[in-house]
């Protein structure tokens, strides 16, 4: 069994409170901080033990789901990342972050958004940083980054008509 550490934020049904989950929601994920921000939404903060961290994610969310049947998930973390947030997990600068980006050139794995900010998912960057520069990256924090990516893939992937999917497809296939 391994320890999975994650967040997943959930969108509560029109005008829920809540207040009226926590009860049952302590029972359900006791390996969970449970907290709100936004008005409408709840996050969960796991450390979760499992043999896989799909089982870890997928687990979780059914233990929500059980409280909250109608909450739907809006994002799953760790995923999408910029460069600080890669160096502070990490314990690096940002500034060494963005050297090996740089130096790395087109090798360095693609973002998913280009900008003033621009943002990767965390587990392409970790996969490179392992293979290409040798460096000790827990396979937990790699699997579970790369899981959530799945999650958050597959939840923007049901905004897709299926009628063009295809097409999108083999436009965009290299």
């Amino acid at each position: 069994m391994n320890e999975y550490e994650f967040e997943l934020t959930f969108k509560l049904p029109q005008g829920d409170d809540p207040d009226q989950y926590f009860a049952a929601l302590e029972k359900s994920c006791s390996d969970a901080i449970v907290g709100t921000g936004q008005t409408g939404y709840m996050a969960f903060d796991f450390t979760r033990e499992s043999s896989s961290a799909y089982d870890a994610i997928v687990s979780a969310v059914a233990d929500i789901k059980k409280v909250i049947p109608k909450a739907s998930l809006t994002e799953a973390t760790p995923d999408f990342v910029g460069l600080t947030d890669v160096a502070d997990l990490l314990g690096f600068s940002r500034q060494y972050m963005r050297k090996l980006m740089v130096k790395s050139g087109t090798e360095f794995p693609s973002p998913i958004h280009e900008g003033k900010s621009s943002l990767w998912h965390l587990s392409n960057i970790l996969i490179w940083l392992k293979e290409n520069n040798k460096y000790e990256i827990e396979d937990t924090l790699i699997d579970i980054a790369n899981i959530n990516k799945k999650f958050n893939l597959v939840k923007e992937l049901n905004q897709v008509n299926d009628d063009i999917q295809d097409n999108i497809r083999e436009l965009i296939a290299s």
